[in-house]
């Protein structure tokens, strides 16, 4: 059960009294929007992001009893290196989420060999326009420098990513912060989602966020709060 709930303008803030219990709050929420998705146009659409933190979340969602043939998950954003990198955001849902029940959902990864990652870009963005936009849920995570998707704080045309309006739907990212380069799904494509939710845990992450939402310099994840039309769903663990 969720031990505290806050409501702003922007976000929902859904807090718990451990992981596990958030892991198989968000699987459950995730899996009820996924189902609705595919009783209202027949199939669903998800994105997810990658790091360690929602493995736990990824493995009680992979056993979810939905029509998994009918869903189609892709990620956020992605390092620039193959599944087989300890570092690809595609080897962890490969590893967690693809399993189970969930194996028979499509994956669809962002990286692929290209002579460069604008190349790459490129290729992805032609390829994800056959997609069944928008998407029906998106689950990001946070950075404890606001970063959010691969959002960085001073990557490359920042104002690119988080554009609203942008009729792109992935775009190369380059940060030095980031370490290797990246390819993320844009702030447009993110917003459109029927349902958003953001994973966060540890009491760093929840300053980190505090200090984010808190008047000043504009952090990233602000910047998705800012312009979701919908309330975001936060949720929180210590």
């Amino acid at each position: 059960m969720a031990r505290e709930q806050l409501n702003s303008a922007s976000y929902n803030w859904n807090a718990f009294a451990d992981r596990p219990q958030l892991a198989s709050a968000l699987a459950a929420k995730v899996a009820d929007r996924l189902t609705r998705a595919i009783d209202r146009r027949g199939r669903a659409f998800l994105a997810v992001s990658g790091g360690t933190t929602p493995a736990k979340f990824f493995a009680d969602l992979s056993a979810a009893p939905i029509a998994w043939d009918k869903v189609i998950v892709t990620l956020v954003d992605e390092r620039f290196v193959p599944a087989s990198s300890p570092r690809s955001n595609a080897g962890l849902v490969a590893a967690n989420l693809l399993q189970n029940a969930a194996k028979a959902a499509r994956f669809v990864p962002l990286y692929h060999e290209a002579a460069g990652i604008e190349d790459a870009a490129t290729s992805d963005d032609a390829a994800l326009r056959s997609l069944p936009w928008p998407l029906d849920v998106v689950v990001l995570g946070m950075g404890p420098d606001g970063h959010t998707a691969s959002f960085f704080p001073d990557a490359d045309d920042l104002p690119k990513l988080l554009d609203p309006a942008s009729d792109r739907m992935i775009l190369p990212v380059h940060a030095k912060s980031a370490g290797e380069p990246r390819l993320t799904l844009t702030l447009a494509r993110i917003i459109d989602a029927d349902f958003l939710a953001l994973h966060i845990e540890g009491e760093d992450k929840r300053v980190a966020f505090d200090n984010a939402v808190a008047p000043g310099p504009r952090k990233p994840i602000r910047a998705v709060l800012d312009a979701s039309p919908k309330p975001v769903e936060v949720f929180w663990a210590p």
